[in-house]
């Protein structure tokens, strides 16, 4: 047993080898143990190896199966638990939307404001859900669609909740986003039990948000190829307005890329009315002011006309939001309303960020950046067919060192090209200012450059105002993704064009500043002085050669919020006030009136100095800073 052929375990007794190993069934391998054995005269025996058993084996093979079903069953559990389902592996497919609870949603199109065209026809869908004989006896038939586009934050959530609200019919809400998964079929099929549910509460409304994420142009993919958000589109398609129909259910859609949803999707059947919720004009704007604060105390010198007319472009969400700043900055003044102050300041905050007057800057710097604004503020009070100057201020926000604030003097929807050539010289006005008065360049002006290069070339290239191109569109930001589609030649003549429209706008702006060389002075100057002017100080310095006489007696700067401090000597000297005129009021005789009215002076006029105290500590700090500066 030596020869290798086989090995095992050997044991050694008395007068005995015993050797034991285990071979396959195997005629060949038993064939050559046998004879091996016979020849070398060893007894050998051979038995089958006792079997573990049907279950064991059972078992053995089963078991791992098992275990894999288990571990599947409970991930996809997990996964419909987590998605909005009932925890089953095949709830994946299931629709995520669930109808809304009318207790606890509370808008209603009253709360809705600044949109009055765009409401009514919503108010035209619910009272069809409503009453549908006083259409349906003109033979009139329900929308089967609503669209709703517009730029973010004008609104278009807010109307299909007030919708909800006012409807009083099922209302299913689901984002676009959670139609499409990374498995094959699921978004289909989220489709189909969301329609299905709709249609057994029939009437009802589906409400859509963001439904470019899966209704985009197909073929517009990577490699034009199907894709699984294709496969979602097309049933959404079918569901719309297949062969069955959807009798009953009306889908409201959201989104701010119309452009890009396909045209079977848009189509006359699928989405019958398209309704455009835009930017509020001025009315709009007031509108939405007032609804938005009227759970919050303003003081008499807050007019909300004003602000509206100060807030060109915004929308309902930044108008919220401003409201909301206010409020937030005159807790942290410790006041009991909202003033005009307040709206100023948190207006600055919305636009450009917080203030930074902690940043240290230097003098040279500081008189740049004051002599740059200037120069924006001088063109654009000599240009000012179309807009006027709102404010200017050299106080650090956000990226930017200062900033000049032009408002339209209307609302427009058209721009001119005198219109257009006015805001690019005030926007060379800076460059033009420091190349005058320091004779050098700084990167500050890197940002005018970017929109006076921009609105440059959408007036070669989209508006049709460049005599050398003549009246052509040649590009269009919405759809051209893959860059221009227009020859090199064109390309450089677009670029010559541009680039003769901003250099005749910074010799506009450069004369305008050599003419008005001492005015320019003494606006920087009182920007190194006082940080921030508003109209009225711009006014009477370009008017008057000097600054209103209310300019040094606002409560709280409005570049800043007040310290905690100077909130809280305001409202003690204002405390004094009203109780020494109560006094005055309530005297016993003339003798103690005439204390009463003595100590009352006395005391108002102690108080009266404090706020003056703080707005001069103001001043010093400025000047040392400069004089750390020049040392």
């Amino acid at each position: 047993m030596q020869s290798g052929l086989i090995g095992g375990n050997q044991t050694q007794s008395k007068n005995v080898t015993k050797f034991t190993t285990t071979v396959l069934e195997n005629n060949s391998s038993i064939a050559e143990i046998t004879k091996a054995a016979q020849s070398n005269n060893v007894k050998m025996n051979a038995k089958p190896e006792e079997s573990s058993g049907f279950w064991v084996n059972l078992l053995v093979y089963v078991l791992p199966l098992l275990l894999f079903v288990w571990f599947f069953y409970m991930m996809m559990g997990r996964a419909g638990g987590q998605g909005g389902g009932n925890g089953k592996v095949m709830s994946f497919g299931k629709s995520k939307a669930k109808p809304a609870d009318s207790k606890q949603n509370k808008v209603r199109f009253s709360d809705v404001a600044g949109e009055e065209e765009e409401k009514q026809e919503l108010v035209e869908v619910v009272e069809f859900l409503k009453d549908p004989r006083k259409f349906t006896t003109l033979g009139a038939t329900i929308p089967h669609g609503v669209l709703l586009e517009g730029p973010p934050g004008t609104g278009k959530t807010l109307l299909a909740k007030a919708v909800a609200g006012e409807a009083g019919v099922p209302f299913y809400s689901i984002s676009g986003s959670d139609f499409v998964e990374m498995f094959v079929g699921v978004g289909a099929s989220r489709v189909r039990d969301l329609f299905d549910q709709a249609k057994k509460a029939a009437p009802a409304i589906i409400f859509i948000d963001e439904i470019d994420a899966v209704g985009r142009r197909r073929g517009a993919g990577m490699g034009g190829g199907h894709d699984e958000r294709e496969q979602t589109l097309n049933q959404l398609l079918v569901e719309m307005d297949g062969f069955s129909g959807n009798e009953g259910v009306i889908v409201i859609a959201a989104t701010n890329r119309a452009d890009v949803l396909d045209p079977a999707l848009t189509r006359p059947g699928r989405f019958d009315r398209k309704i455009l919720v835009g930017r509020p004009d001025i009315n709009g704007r007031e509108a939405i002011l007032k609804v938005h604060s009227k759970n919050k105390p303003l003081a008499n010198d807050v007019d909300l006309h004003e602000i509206a007319k100060q807030t060109p472009g915004f929308v309902g969400a930044d108008l919220a939001n401003l409201l909301n700043e206010a409020a937030l900055l005159a807790a942290r003044r410790n006041k009991t309303q909202i003033d005009a102050s307040d709206l100023d300041e948190a207006e600055d905050r919305v636009i450009a960020g917080p203030a930074k007057r902690n940043r240290v800057i230097s003098k040279e710097e500081r008189e740049t950046v004051a002599y740059h604004e200037a120069g924006h503020t001088v063109v654009g009070l000599v240009l000012n067919d179309a807009r006027v100057v709102h404010k200017v201020t050299i106080v650090p926000r956000g990226r930017a060192g200062g900033y000049a604030i032009m408002l339209p003097r209307e609302d427009q929807q058209l721009m001119s090209k005198r219109d257009a050539m006015e805001q690019i010289a005030g926007l060379m006005g800076g460059r033009a200012a420091e190349e005058i008065v320091f004779d050098s360049q700084s990167s500050g002006a890197s940002n005018d450059f970017e929109q006076a290069t921009n609105l440059a070339r959408a007036m070669v290239t989209q508006y049709g105002m460049s005599k050398r191109l003549g009246p052509v569109q040649l590009e269009n930001p919405a759809q051209d993704t893959y860059g221009p589609r227009y020859s090199q030649e064109t390309g450089a003549a677009v670029d010559e064009e541009v680039r003769r429209l901003t250099n005749e706008a910074h010799d506009t702006a450069k004369k305008i500043i050599e003419e008005h060389r001492d005015k320019h002075k003494l606006i920087a100057e009182a920007l190194l002085k006082y940080e921030t002017l508003d109209e009225k100080q711009i006014l009477s310095l370009w008017n008057d050669g000097k600054m209103p006489e209310s300019s040094d007696k606002s409560e709280f700067p409005s570049e800043r919020a007040a310290t905690f401090e100077e909130a809280k000597r305001e409202l003690e000297r204002k405390e004094a006030e009203r109780q020494a005129e109560l006094e005055k009021d309530h005297g016993s005789d003339s003798q103690s009136d005439s204390s009463t009215g003595d100590t009352s002076a006395d005391d108002q006029s102690d108080e009266s100095e404090k706020p003056d105290d703080v707005s001069n500590n103001d001043q010093p700090k400025d000047q040392n800073h400069d004089n750390d500066d020049n040392n």
